[in-house]
């Protein structure tokens, strides 16, 4: 078998579709993606209370039940993308993640919403991965950790935005509305997205060659900036997944908002601070880290260790007036990891290995992540009721700011070693 650097020099290609155009509609798809999670956060008082769940139940159903497959299911997606069409995976994930999201309006008992999300899941899992591979194949490196930044937008655009829609639906209609509504709007552009996105040529491999399953692991193995950087930012979502969904309900219970307020409050702070974030990241990754790889690492780190401090006096503030700009500065800091670890973990391969690699970095990221975060805060909550009843949640959500320490210590071990973990692109 010939090297694999051997193969992917390949000559210079004719992009199919105007690289601006496909990331405007894969950020599109990541926008809903997010929208589809986060509108359940600004959901929870009503859901619980129509389908009388606990704290624990809600935060099962808010991370567990969504991370259980996206998380595995991940891996072989991206896998099937790398050997495929990346496009087409991420096409039929967002129809299969919409139609989920609808069914979750029809939801009528505890189980049942736990299925449905469970299916969500299995649809966003084949949207992320591949679109990071995308992105970098048609994105020089100069420019990738920008064009990944700008990508990663769909996060705070896809909180934000699921925060307000879904407390103006509930509040005009219902909570069940708001579920239908959002996965009809990604029915309808799944196939818009399939037309629009097409696959960079790729190198054509004998089916002898090809880089075998297990391989892309193996390679993986052999770096430990890729762990590291991993489990840094699991971390870290571990805390921004659990704060995303329970944080309105510490607005309304712990300072007496409203749905729409809570909405307006939380909206707001996702959408300026989080986008403020992420393209800083990004911008800051391209320019700091073309003269040295460490960046990728160290910008995580320093924004986490700034992050935590200002979680806690805002989430401890008494008065709304001050806890805005408290929180406003965290939610751009805990995020502008995005940009530059994603840049990261795409140069620690080859490109044919690109799409797999992502995913299983989303798989650690995912479900420690996801997984752990919504429910780890549920479950402290229901512990803590009995001794600080409705101020439980808010306890529970400062207790989990600790990993945004262990967050950045793992993220500096990252960049003692991720010069020599990292790979070269080819010439295009």
């Amino acid at each position: 078998m010939p090297p694999l650097t051997s193969m992917t020099q390949e000559a210079p290609r004719a992009l199919p579709r105007n690289p601006n155009l496909v990331l405007a509609f894969l950020l599109l798809a990541y926008i809903l993606n997010f929208l589809d999670r986060q509108i359940l956060g600004i959901l929870a008082q009503p859901i619980k209370a129509d389908l009388q769940l606990t704290d624990t139940q809600f935060g099962a159903i808010g991370g567990l039940a969504f991370a259980l497959l996206y998380s595995v299911l991940g891996v072989p997606l991206s896998y099937l993308a790398d050997r495929t069409s990346r496009s087409a995976v991420v096409a039929g994930s967002l129809a299969v993640w919409s139609g989920f999201t609808a069914l979750c309006g029809t939801a009528g008992s505890y189980m049942q919403l736990f299925l449905y999300r469970l299916g969500v899941g299995i649809g966003e899992a084949g949207g992320v991965a591949p679109s990071y591979a995308l992105i970098a194949d048609y994105f020089p490196p100069h420019r990738r950790a920008r064009a990944l930044g700008v990508y990663s937008l769909g996060v705070p655009l896809g909180l934000g935005g699921g925060t307000l829609a879904g407390a103006y639906i509930a509040e005009l209609i219902n909570w069940r509305a708001a579920f239908l509504i959002m996965g009809v709007l990604g029915l309808i552009l799944a196939p818009i997205f399939l037309w629009v996105v097409r696959d960079v040529p790729r190198p054509k491999v004998a089916a002898a060659d090809r880089m075998p399953f297990g391989s892309v692991f193996k390679v993986l193995a052999r770096k430990p900036s890729f762990w590291l950087l991993a489990f840094a930012a699991s971390c870290s979502s571990l805390v921004g997944y659990g704060l995303a969904l329970w944080t309105p309900s510490v607005l309304m219970l712990s300072f007496g908002m409203n749905i729409i307020g809570a909405g307006q409050f939380m909206g707001s702070l996702l959408l300026v601070g989080g986008t403020a974030g992420v393209l800083a990241g990004g911008f800051l990754a391209d320019r700091l880290g073309h003269a040295n790889q460490r960046w990728y690492a160290w910008l995580p780190a320093i924004a986490w260790l700034i992050t935590l401090p200002f979680f806690l006096f805002g989430l401890m503030s008494d008065s709304l007036a001050l806890a805005w700009p408290l929180l406003l500065v965290p939610n751009a800091l805990n995020i502008l990891w995005l940009g530059p670890v994603a840049t990261a973990v795409q140069n620690l391969v080859e490109r044919p290995m690109r799409a797999t690699a992502s995913a299983c970095f989303l798989l650690i990221n995912n479900l420690v992540g996801l997984g752990v975060g919504p429910l780890l805060i549920g479950a402290v909550s229901d512990a803590l009721k009995t001794s600080y009843g409705v101020e439980s949640l808010r306890y529970a959500a400062v207790a989990a700011l600790g990993f945004y320490l262990v967050a950045a210590l793992l993220a500096l071990l990252a960049s003692r070693t991720l010069i020599k973990d990292w790979v070269a692109d080819e010439p295009a």
